[in-house]
């Protein structure tokens, strides 16, 4: 399936969807048009008509909007974003019908599809210790999910009260922490409370302070001296060292 576009004389689109000045486009020739006016085009009509398959349209429109939406936040313009992927705001709504259905695809490749179900897997093999496990998965998240680009869609998101915060930490962070509680409890021989969360809360203790040096890195462009992976082992052994203690007081006892 193909879709017809307008480029305006003189800007064209590069591979990722960029716009680029002083880019000639040679006129497409479609079944029936004829050579008037020496460029196939009756007069008064667009030049320099681009076709692309649907597909790669589609997705070269999800990365413009990934990064628009991420330095502009959720309220950007799609009159805008369209000004951006070199197309009409009429053509971006037949890709997208609406802004939410645009969102909730960035949500879905972004957001949600950055988190690896591997990583389940690999925190529940119980064949290597739990600090292993941790350092592998914090220092992985932090490269893989944690960027500068997530964070901003994810923070903007908040502050929007949009959907896609609550909907990550509902469908993969809770899930998260509570496995992180339970195979640190069973490597260290520990009885768990049962209030789901208060587990969550024990567990935020690790993986805020790790969410937390993300932000301060990338968005506070801070704590920079330091390596990822220093800063990872530093955050797991002390919660690590002090997992007992925590969940006796979280307990009562």
């Amino acid at each position: 399936m193909y879709e017809s576009e307008v480029v305006a004389s003189g800007v064209g689109m590069n591979n990722k969807g960029c716009q680029e000045e002083n880019v000639q486009t040679k006129p497409k020739m479609t079944e029936g048009s004829s050579k008037t006016n020496g460029a196939g085009n009756k007069p008064g009509s667009p030049q320099g008509a681009v076709r692309m398959p649907f597909n790669e349209r589609r997705a070269q429109i999800l990365d413009v909007a990934t990064e628009f939406f991420a330095e502009n936040g959720l309220a950007g313009q799609t009159r805008q974003l369209a000004e951006k992927c070199g197309i009409s705001q009429r053509l971006l709504y037949r890709f997208f019908p609406t802004k939410e259905d645009l969102l909730k695809e960035v949500y879905n490749r972004e957001i949600l599809g950055a988190f690896k179900a591997v990583w389940f897997v690999e925190l529940q093999d119980r064949s290597q210790p739990m600090a292993v496990r941790l350092d592998a998965f914090y220092r992985d998240y932090l490269q893989s999910t944690l960027t500068r680009k997530w964070l901003r869609l994810f923070l903007y998101a908040s502050l929007a009260e949009a959907n896609m915060a609550p909907d990550y930490i509902a469908a993969i962070v809770m899930q998260l922490l509570e496995t992180v509680m339970r195979e640190v409890a069973h490597e260290r021989g520990v009885e768990l409370p049962e209030d789901p969360a208060l587990l969550r809360e024990m567990a935020w203790t690790l993986h805020g302070a790790i969410s937390h040096y993300a932000i301060r890195r990338h968005i506070y462009q801070s704590s920079l001296s330091l390596s990822e992976d220093q800063v990872v082992t530093m955050h797991v052994r002390v919660f690590l060292a002090g997992f007992e203690d925590m969940v006796e007081v979280c307990s009562g006892r």
